[in-house]
């Protein structure tokens, strides 16, 4: 099964990249590379969250679509990126997800299948 790891950013993240960004993206990339050797990683990607703000859509109560420069939450919390992992069942998305190397929250979502 195809499950999605959502990177949620959070202060303590964002933190770490600005004091180390080097030494940060190094620990991602030796995690996807152990996963990709494992034959788990699918893909990914990082979303740009320091020089554009994200827009949301939202719909009004009549319908009308209105756009609002915003993350979709509040908080100090933001959407980082995702990575696409194969893995047995749910548990085992999780366990991969656990091994994640820096600070971001995580959530493990399953692919919709079309039958």
């Amino acid at each position: 099964m195809k499950f999605a790891i959502v990177i949620i950013e959070n202060a303590e993240s964002r933190r770490k990249i600005q004091e180390d960004r080097l030494a940060y993206r190094k620990q991602i990339e030796e995690w996807m590379g152990q996963q990709a050797q494992a034959g788990a990683l699918v893909g990914g990607e990082a979303f740009e969250t320091e020089s554009v703000a994200p827009v949301t859509v939202r719909r009004t109560g009549d319908g009308t679509p209105k756009a609002v420069e915003e993350p979709f939450a509040g908080g100090d919390e933001t959407l980082g990126g995702y990575i696409l992992v194969e893995a047995a069942d749910r548990d085992a998305a999780v366990e991969i997800a656990k091994t994640w190397p820096t600070p971001e929250t995580l959530e493990v979502r399953p692919l919709w299948v079309a039958q």
